[in-house]
């Protein structure tokens, strides 16, 4: 009911007369008092609601574990490191001599080290050193002693070249890395974007058909890697040296039948099958592509394509990911080194572990471009604190999860895509903070609302320490630090690892996930038969 009424701007006198609208607001005043004497009398039906359209009832979800058995076990090292041959231009001892260098290493171990990317096919081993030595095979002291010869002659021409004993001076040799670092990037980028490449003075195959314009089929391929196990074999320092390959890319139509050519000649010669995976297309990408449920799930099934090629051949043969960046041609400046990353990289580390992959080699460590996990002046990136609590709470067993309330009725020719993801695992056994028998999730949820998740079965009641991970700053999704729990995560004054501070939940407790964020829960005590024992 609307009511109408242009009151004027002064009453003329005291004796003038009423206007005329009044009567009309007398009336509506007095429906108004009827209505609300009927409510007070006992009328007491719901006045209708208008909803938001789109607007849905928030769902609990109900989460419980199999505690039992795990379904997978990954090896110990399942997150393990890359470094490219690109370091090694221009003085890369200096860069993993670097105090702060190796304490972010250190934090990220044990894991495997890879030494291996596209100079590969441009670096070549060339012992010029002791030609006599080396045709007795020069074992591991004398490289260990050559190392350290490089090390004290790179201090004395650094003090030569500056005039003083820099090399004693922690912060002045972090400056000349830094500059170092800057001018290597350069290098490295005009070499990347032009395609071409200088030789270093390692061959192994990778990316020949586009690099050097020729193709190495895969039974060549398998044939070459039996006859180096066979060159290896008799050498004592290398005749228990694992082999790992072909590394072979996305798995495509000619890159299947190239993995089935190779493994059907040398299926048992390689210890693991290893492959390359790269999410996006570097030069095309925005920061709601991290957050797309469509992209993430493109790994499970090259997972299944490359089991399926490899169980043909070698059933059960162990399978590496040898290799995974978020986007190509060095990734994108503030994108690929953004909290948005960390989404594809905490679901690819759940989902690979989820399908059975025993490790994944992250590129890279350290590098030049913006996939990395360190930065050029050995900042930890987004993905580097991701990987720390992930080393520090996550244990090799996978348990199962079971989730009510989640699903949906996909329509007629839809795939339901998950938006909030769950995994869960053994803690670390390595972690005294917690008892074995402790079980820690790992839950991304990339709603733009919060979710309740209740814990249910066997984690009913138990007291969870929650390590969530958010961005911090105010670039949201594009900022390059993070807070865990509220607090901002840096390396501390003296160079070291901050401490992860939890926050402990009461037992009981409804877990609140915020919107487009990820974190880890220890759910303790629970005594699970499948994490009591390694």
């Amino acid at each position: 009911m609307r009511v109408l009424c242009a009151f004027p701007e002064a009453m003329p006198s005291s004796n003038s007369r009423p206007p005329s609208c009044l009567a009309p607001v007398a009336l509506y005043l007095a429906l108004l008092l009827h209505l609300s004497l009927s409510s007070q009398a006992g009328d007491r039906r719901p006045l209708p609601v208008d909803r938001a359209p789109g607007l849905k009832e928030k769902t609990l979800i109900l989460l419980d574990v199999s505690t039992k058995n795990p379904v997978r076990t990954v090896n110990e090292n399942f997150l393990s490191l890359q470094l490219d041959p690109s370091i090694i231009h221009d003085g890369w001892l200096d860069f993993l001599s670097s105090k702060r260098l190796v304490t972010l290493a250190r934090g990220l171990s044990p894991a495997f080290l890879r030494f291996g990317g596209k100079r590969t096919d441009f670096l070549h081993f060339q012992n010029l050193r002791n030609p006599a030595k080396s045709r007795g095979g020069p074992g591991p002291d004398y490289y260990l002693k050559n190392y350290e010869d490089d090390i004290v002659r790179s201090d004395v021409a650094l003090d030569k070249q500056k005039g003083c004993k820099i090399a004693q001076h922690p912060d002045i040799m972090l400056e000349l890395q830094r500059e170092k670092a800057a001018q290597m990037h350069l290098v490295l980028l005009k070499e990347q974007f032009s395609n071409t490449y200088s030789n270093l003075i390692l061959t192994e195959p990778n990316n020949y058909r586009t690099m050097h314009g020729r193709a190495v089929n895969g039974s060549q391929l398998g044939k070459d890697y039996i006859q180096l196990k066979s060159l290896l074999q008799p050498i004592r320092i290398y005749s228990r040296a694992n082999l790992y390959g072909p590394n072979i890319g996305r798995p495509r139509k000619n890159v299947i039948a190239l993995l089935d050519g190779f493994m059907k000649v040398a299926g048992s010669t390689v210890d693991a099958v290893t492959w390359q995976h790269c999410y996006i297309d570097g030069r095309v990408v925005k920061v709601m592509d991290f957050l797309k449920t469509r992209l993430l799930d493109t790994l499970s099934d090259q997972i299944r394509k490359i089991q399926k090629v490899v169980n043909t051949y070698t059933p059960g043969k162990k399978i590496w990911l040898e290799g995974v960046v978020t986007t190509s041609a060095g990734g994108t400046n503030n994108l690929s080194d953004s909290y948005a990353a960390g989404f594809l990289w905490l679901n690819t580390l759940g989902m690979l572990a989820n399908q059975g992959i025993d490790v994944v080699i992250r590129h890279s460590f350290f590098d030049h471009g913006y996939n990395h996990l360190v930065d050029q002046n050995f900042n930890p990136l987004p993905d580097y604190w991701l990987s720390l609590l992930y080393k520090r709470l996550i244990g090799p067993k996978v348990l199962a999860v079971h989730v009510a309330g989640l699903q949906r009725k996909p329509r007629p020719g839809r795939v339901i895509r998950d938006k909030l993801r769950i995994y869960a695992h053994c803690t670390n056994h390595h972690n005294h903070n917690y008892v074995r028998g402790s079980i820690t999730l790992f839950i991304i949820n990339l709603h733009r609302s919060r979710k309740k998740i209740k814990l249910a079965g066997t984690l009913r009641d138990k007291l969870v320490h929650q390590y969530l991970l958010q961005p911090y700053g105010q670039e949201g999704l594009k900022s390059k630090s993070v807070q865990l729990n509220g607090q901002p995560l840096v390396m501390v004054d003296d160079g070291t690892l901050p401490e992860l501070k939890p926050r402990p939940l009461r037992a009981g407790r409804t877990l609140v996930i915020p919107p487009v964020t990820m974190g880890f829960y220890v759910v303790k005590n629970v005594n699970a038969l499948a994490c009591r024992y390694r």
